[in-house]
């Protein structure tokens, strides 16, 4: 087994030098083939210029500099792209994780596709950090219908074969473990060390709650409808156009067999909407349709995921 550390890092020169000592005392235990990839998120601080120096010294050491901040989700891809390991293991660069817990995490993945860390124990504010997490994390596991208790945790392990089958975009680092569900991959959840932040200020805030709200949404309608989009607009296209049909017949009674004037009737602006609305969205579906058979049909790109194959 071959593994890949890829470490997220923005504006942590005070953390650098004390992560990768206690990453290469974690390492070098294991025997194992290894290699760390740091990714400079557009650093304004010296963080880049530490690393350029740990590089110096270890050539097992990669450093990927971004032009600017992408964020993070943006830095694992760009280290999930540059990764050789036969194993990519992921957590953040601001030491509340803890090295010594990837032996854990290595050994779950020899049994499984993806193993996720769990901060039981999380050590951080409660109303700013650890209770906006338990209500994210309940909704995730709730919509996405995989089962986690910490998805905001950094701290995971994936098989090579699963990491380069995946597109990040936005905030989405966090719904690997959902996205992946939809390959059928295997996982495991394991408790893992937290510490407080002691050095360096934390980049989270209330603010990336909205962000991950937004990307669920996406998350949910590509886990569920990515390759079926009439399937989720075309349903509720039909109930609006259906309901309008039921509002405008109704009316229209009333106007031909009662002779009530419905011509300043607010319930006839509503049927005649309704109407609009539906055939919109049975629209967008049917666009939606085309578009992902363009979409795959142009790149080749399989609307199924082989595990392995046995037989000549």
């Amino acid at each position: 087994m071959t593994v890949s550390i890829v470490i997220p890092l923005y504006n942590e020169e005070d953390n650098v030098d004390i992560l990768h000592q206690r990453l290469r005392e974690t390492l070098d235990r294991l025997g194992l083939e290894y290699e760390i990839l740091y990714v400079d998120d557009g650093s304004s601080d010296r963080t880049l210029a530490i690393l350029e120096e740990i590089q110096a010294k270890d050539k097992r050491i990669v450093v990927l500099s971004l032009r600017r901040n992408f964020g993070q989700t943006a830095a694992f891809a760009a280290g999930f792209d540059f990764a050789r390991g036969d194993v990519v293991v992921t957590m953040d660069g601001d030491l509340q994780n803890d090295p010594k817990d990837i032996p854990k995490l290595l050994e779950l993945i020899k049994d499984n596709d993806l193993v996720s860390g769990w901060r039981r124990k999380r050590k951080d504010a409660f109303f700013t950090r650890r209770l906006p997490s338990i209500l994210a994390n309940w909704m995730i596991s709730r919509v996405t219908g995989v089962k986690l208790h910490d998805y905001g945790c950094s701290l995971k392990a994936y098989r090579r074969d699963v990491i380069k089958n995946l597109k990040l975009y936005g905030e989405m680092h966090r719904f690997i473990p959902a996205v992946a569900s939809w390959y059928g991959v295997r996982m495991a959840e394991v408790e893992t060390t937290h510490y407080p932040r002691v050095r360096g200020k934390s980049k989270y805030g209330l603010s990336r709650t909205i962000k991950v709200l937004l990307d669920l949404i996406t998350v949910k309608f590509l886990q569920s409808f990515s390759t079926k989009p009439l399937q989720f607009f075309g349903p509720i296209g039909l109930l609006s156009g259906a309901l309008g049909f039921l509002v405008s017949l109704y009316l229209s009674i009333e106007k031909i067999f009662f002779g009530k004037p419905i011509g300043g009737r607010p319930l006839l602006l509503l049927g005649a909407l309704l109407i609009i609305v539906g055939i919109q969205l049975i629209g967008m579906g049917l666009l939606g349709e085309m578009l992902v058979r363009v979409y795959h049909e142009s790149q080749r790109k399989p609307i199924y995921v082989i595990k392995k194959v046995i037989g000549p």
